[in-house]
C-alpha cells in the first residue's frame, strides 16, 4: 500500500472524536477506498469500543459487517497537535494527536495496523509525527517502517 499525501491532513482541530472520525472517512472516500456509508461503520465501532490505542494515537476503523463497503486497502492520517478526546465517557481522557483512519480489504489491514502500532509504541515517534510540517514529512517518517 502506498501512502497518498492527499489522504493526509496536518494541523487540524476537532470539537470531538465524531468530527475527527468523519474527516478520516471523508479522506478515505476521496481516495476511492470506501463508500460514504463507511462512516456509520466507523462510528459504530467507536461506540462498541474506543479505537484509542494509547500514546496519543487513535486508529478508527469499521465493523466487520462493513467489509463490503471497502473498495481497496487505504489509510488516512490526520495530525491534531492540540488533540481530540477519544474517551468513551466524560470521566476519562484519551487524547489523540495522530488519527489513522483504516480500511482494509480482507485481512490486509492487520499488517498495516501492526506496523502503525509498532511505530507508535514509542512516544518519540508519535512526537515526530505530531511535529511534522507536511504530509510529505509524515510519509517519510512512516516509510521508515514500510507503512
Amino acid at each position: 500500500m502506498r501512502l497518498q499525501k492527499e489522504a493526509i491532513l496536518t494541523n487540524q482541530t476537532f470539537q470531538n472524536k465524531e468530527e475527527a472520525i468523519r474527516k478520516a472517512v471523508e479522506l478515505l472516500v476521496q481516495a476511492g477506498a470506501v463508500d460514504e456509508g463507511y462512516v456509520d461503520a466507523m462510528l459504530d465501532r467507536e461506540n462498541i469500543v474506543t479505537t484509542h490505542m494509547g500514546n496519543f494515537v487513535a486508529i478508527p476503523h469499521g465493523t466487520d459487517e462493513a467489509k463490503t463497503m471497502i473498495k481497496k486497502t487505504a489509510i488516512s492520517i490526520i495530525q491534531v497537535p492540540h488533540g481530540v478526546d477519544f474517551a468513551p465517557d466524560e470521566e476519562q481522557e484519551k487524547m489523540a494527536m495522530m488519527i489513522f483512519g483504516l480500511a482494509g480489504v480482507g485481512d490486509e489491514h492487520l499488517e498495516v495496523l501492526s506496523q502503525i502500532a509498532i511505530f507508535c509504541s514509542e512516544v518519540a515517534n508519535v512526537v515526530r509525527l505530531v511535529n511534522a510540517d507536511s504530509p510529505e514529512e509524515i510519509i517519510q517518517l512512516l516509510e521508515e517502517v514500510d507503512i
